[in-house]
């Protein structure tokens, strides 16, 4: 054998980015700096689908130059995902396994008679987060190899969310996970470790018990805290919930049109057979399947518009995926899988006939893309050109409709990079939580999503967002995400509260990550535990950002007259008499206008209502001022005579979330440097759009651009939630 630069052989191979390569400088340098351990371990933080895995590869390749002889690398919890990382293992350090520089095995197939000159190599196990695989690793060190017990050794947890860090309480009584409480024996069975998580969801650090746990003098459980963290650079393609979430606010952007709502009736249809709801006989004209037909005919169009695009500019022809997941449940896939193909079958039949109803199909995916590409740039080919297209995918099966519900499924269809293998030009993807960590899903343009939990988990929810991960700009123009509107929401909140996490985490704004902030039953501020969070009732705060109530109604024009008359009044005292001005007030008196104007507003799920958050932020903000003669106040800015309707004209009816205008936005956050803005906007709520008749105040919060960042939960749950939601999914 001859020694050799791992580090440096890797990356040039792979291209990596210096970007990258420092990165994983810094993660190694940390790890020999620090005591790491299961307890307080190091964190690499990247985003979901944003190159976690070539990252950890790049560590084990440069801890081996720093002395390290053997990995133990932890994977998810399923026989496909494992058996796809030990491939990519393979394939990053095929050039040392065949100059005997590096043994690879998954834990399951170790040979039980290797030799001195095989033990004396680098050594990388992939062990599957599971009982069977974590006892046969313990006995291996113990009983079969016990000379690897003093080597070097650096632990990689892939996915650390997953199942290393969980604990339950049954009976009354609280006690660790079985996965935790191995690979905590791991550590203590190993003389010499270090101990690395990667994850993109680093919430079951935050989400677990302040304190110790002990029974009967017995430790049972003890918080983790991150020894450091280590953020992944994004790649410069990267899409994330900023274009879903943010950017789809905006009507020049090709996120405007991302999102459409599927009815809640259309998403319980599709849960079960059930012929009251959905006849499959009348599938092309089925009211509960609206949504899914043009979801379908869509991606049709977007895929043959993308692939006429690539063939006029003589680019390599793509091909193209969807994914549709709504339930866990492998009976729901069954019934999917039947109604897609059913769709697919009648669109078939459609042109072979040359029916008028699939023209009308074509066209409004059509102009629905058109709209989208427009804003983006984007040359779209003729309608004539793209039906042609559109119809001979159709004749020609190009588009393929696969299950995917076990591992069985996934072994079948990944290729060999790991990913969903696109076997025709079109690929709809069906499927539960095989498809969620670490499966990446290439050139995905469409997400039908339905998943709708009791509780939603902050990790279990981001990691289902395929749709995120390095995408074309071009192709994003001609993607489309579905999804009930409750849904979306509570995703939306999610990523706020994930940015606001990362945000902190960059800044080194607080050593846990993030304030958390409750206000107690006697109306003050209090810290709030992390684990006492649900996700629809949080507000989380981010420097310059706005705060407003999206998703409402105003109340019946009789029974909100009073308050209105009560807001007018005082706003034209604090005002000089007019409705339009700026002043600066107090917080209490900003809070009791804010509480005025909230009570006008109607929401139809309680969920959503941001009253509590809004105000809790608002004091916190106030209270906290850089600026001590700032202390107390709110700057106010108010105006009159606004007109904004209730949906917005374009983007499928949505719901209108920009009361302000660009200058009066731009004046906000100029004013808003070390005291918070409330902007109240005088609406004009005729019916004719879409209120109730009423005139109402749209509150605005504008965050100082100082501020440090926050979550405010507006109510905490049982004190049972906070045990389970710290437990992986």
């Amino acid at each position: 054998m001859t020694s050799s630069n791992f580090f440096e052989t890797i990356t040039s191979e792979r291209k990596d980015s210096p970007e990258l390569s420092e990165c994983v400088e810094r993660t190694v340098a940390q790890l020999l700096r620090q005591s790491t351990s299961t307890n307080r371990p190091g964190i690499l933080l990247g985003k979901i689908q944003s190159g976690k895995t070539r990252a950890f590869l790049g560590v084990i390749a440069l801890a081996f130059d720093r002395g390290y002889d053997l990995v133990i690398l932890l994977t998810k919890g399923t026989i496909s995902l494992a058996r796809q990382t030990l491939n990519r293992v393979r394939e990053d350090f095929r050039t040392f396994i065949k100059s005997d520089q590096v043994q690879i095995f998954d834990i399951m197939t170790l040979p039980e008679n290797l030799t001195p000159y095989e033990l004396n190599q680098k050594l990388i196990l992939v062990v599957k987060k599971e009982d069977d695989n974590l006892k046969r690793l313990i006995t291996a060190f113990r009983v079969k190899y016990p000379q690897l017990v003093s080597r070097k050794a650096l632990i990689i947890d892939d996915e650390a969310d997953l199942a290393s860090v969980t604990f339950r309480r049954k009976n009354g009584e609280i006690s660790p996970g079985v996965i935790s409480g191995k690979i905590e024996e791991l550590l203590n069975t190993i003389s010499s470790s270090d101990f690395l998580q990667v994850t993109a969801t680093p919430y079951s650090l935050y989400l677990q018990p302040e304190e110790e746990v002990q029974r009967s003098g017995v430790m049972l459980f003890r918080p983790k805290r991150p020894a450091f963290t280590e953020i992944l650079p994004e790649h410069p393609d990267y899409v994330g919930g900023d274009y879903y979430f943010e950017q789809s606010a905006d009507p020049g952007s090709t996120a405007y049109f991302v999102y459409e709502e599927v009815p809640i009736a259309e998403r319980d249809a599709l849960k079960r057979e059930d012929g009251r709801r959905l006849r499959i006989l009348d599938v092309l004209k089925e009211g509960n399947t609206a949504v899914l037909r043009r979801a379908i005919v869509n991606f049709v169009m977007g895929a043959v518009v993308r692939q006429l695009q690539q063939t006029a500019a003589k680019q390599d022809f793509k091909k193209y995926a969807f994914l549709f997941h709504t339930e866990q449940a492998r009976e729901s896939h069954t019934w999917q899988e039947t109604v897609a193909i059913a769709i697919r079958d009648g669109l078939v039949k459609a042109a072979e006939a040359n029916e008028p109803q699939l023209d009308l199909l074509l066209r409004s995916a059509f102009e629905d893309l058109r709209r989208s590409a427009e804003v983006g740039a984007f040359p779209m080919p003729n309608f004539e050109e793209c039906s042609r297209g559109a119809q001979q995918a159709l004749l020609n099966g190009y588009l393929m409709i696969a299950k995917v519900n076990s591992d069985k499924d996934v072994e079948e269809l990944l290729d060999e990079s790991g990913q969903l293998k696109l076997r025709t030009p079109m690929n709809l993807f069906i499927g539960g939580q095989i498809l969620d960590r670490g499966l990446t899903i290439e050139n995905m343009i469409g997400f039908y999503y339905g998943r709708n939990p009791k509780r939603f988990q902050q990790d279990t929810v981001l990691q289902h967002s395929r749709m995120y991960g390095a995408r074309q700009k071009e192709d994003l123009a001609f993607t489309r995400f579905y999804a009930p509107r409750h849904i979306y929401l509570v995703m939306q909140k999610i990523h706020e509260f994930d940015t606001a996490l990362r945000e902190a985490f960059l800044s080194g704004a607080h050593d846990r990550g993030v304030y958390f902030i409750q206000r107690d039953p006697a109306e003050r501020l209090v810290s709030c535990s992390p684990s006492k969070l649900m996700f629809s009732r949080l507000t989380s705060i981010r420097p310059g950002r706005r705060l407003l109530p999206r998703e409402f109604q105003t109340v019946a024009k009789t029974h909100g007259r009073a308050s209105l008359d009560d807001l007018d009044k005082r706003i034209r005292v604090l005002c000089g008499g007019k409705l339009e001005g700026i002043t600066t007030v107090s917080v209490d008196i900003a809070i009791k206008l804010l509480e005025i104007a909230y009570s006008n507003l109607e929401f139809e799920d309680d969920d959503f209502d941001d009253q509590k958050g809004h105000i809790a932020a608002l004091e916190h903000l106030s209270k906290s001022a850089s600026d001590p003669i700032a202390r107390g106040n709110v700057l106010l800015i108010t105006a009159a005579d606004r007109d904004v309707s209730r949906r917005r004209e374009k983007g499928r009816g949505r719901f209108s979330d920009a009361p302000d205008t660009k200058q009066q936005a731009s004046a906000a956050e100029e004013r808003a440097a070390s005291v918070p803005v409330l902007m109240l906007l005088r609406q004009n709520g005729t019916e004719k759009n879409g209120w109730r008749g009423l005139d109402f105040w749209w509150p605005v919060i504008v965050v100082p651009q100082n501020a440090v960042t926050s979550v405010f939960a507006a109510e905490a749950p049982a004190a049972d939630f906070a045990v389970q939601s710290a437990s992986a999914s």
